[in-house]
């Protein structure tokens, strides 16, 4: 089965955003793609001044559309992220969503890891004083298999990927938004790491380029297979990764190499 990272750049204008989408997950599509994944933040990445007119709903324009994509290309389709109204507190989720083949919400997850970092790029990130964190691990049944679903600073906290294998998950989904300064150092190195130690292959999505008010995203869209090799990867600005998603492999990957079985914690 061939899964595909989209890797993008998303700004304020929502309507350019989601034809951007679009038109990747049709590329990837037509490339054979059976399940394609596209970025944190996909449909909009403006000023934080107009983030609460940009929210959506579960039953809104932007996953509707992805959707009906799903339905109609007959793929999966991860959703990487929306802002999702209705959180305690006047605040919002950062919601990832995957669809299966008829365009079936598989799975809903809401990002539990919010990133509030000084990263010495000159901007400050306080992700909680608009989103509140969600409270549910989340691994889905799908066409490829179990998938374990998370969003971009999730990837910082391996036991959350210990309880997607301990579920059975055998794709990791990791849709980002990494910054420029963080990317560059940590991004291959800790979605390597996940997948080397829970044996699972891992897809991750990408904003990559320059956002509204000078923000800075790292990109580089990959693949990581249960090895932890990098078997795709998307180079600068719009593209995809594309890989084959082998499951008889990983089958002889927990087996010659049954780490899984050997915790004591």
């Amino acid at each position: 089965m061939r899964i595909a990272a989209v890797q993008m750049t998303s700004g304020a204008d929502k309507a350019l955003n989601l034809e951007s989408a679009t038109r990747l997950i049709l590329k990837a599509a037509e490339s054979g793609a059976q399940l394609v994944g596209v970025p944190e933040n996909f449909s909009w990445m403006g000023p934080e001044a107009e983030r609460k007119l940009n929210t959506e709903t579960l039953e809104g324009e932007t996953l509707g559309r992805m959707a009906e994509l799903a339905r109609s290309l007959k793929i999966s389709v991860l959703a990487g992220s929306i802002l999702e109204a209705g959180a305690p507190g006047g605040r919002l989720f950062n919601t990832s969503v995957l669809f299966g083949p008829e365009g079936q919400r598989l799975g809903v997850y809401r990002k539990i890891h919010l990133f509030d970092v000084e990263v010495g790029d000159g901007q400050t990130y306080r992700e909680s004083a608009a989103v509140a964190p969600g409270t549910e691990v989340v691994v889905a049944d799908s066409p490829v298999g179990k998938v374990g679903l998370s969003v971009c600073y999730d990837l910082r906290f391996p036991e959350l990927y210990r309880r997607h294998a301990e579920a059975g998950a055998v794709l990791l989904t990791v849709p980002a938004a990494f910054t420029l300064m963080t990317g560059k150092d940590h991004w291959e190195v800790l979605l390597r790491a996940r997948a080397i130690e829970n044996q699972a292959y891992v897809i991750a999505p990408a904003q990559q380029g320059r956002h509204p008010k000078d923000r800075l995203t790292w990109g580089h869209a990959m693949v990581v297979d249960p090895w932890g090799l990098v078997v795709a990867r998307a180079s600068e600005g719009e593209g995809l990764a594309m890989a084959e998603l082998d499951l008889e492999y990983l089958a002889k990957v927990r087996r010659t190499l049954p780490a899984l079985q050997h915790r004591r914690l």
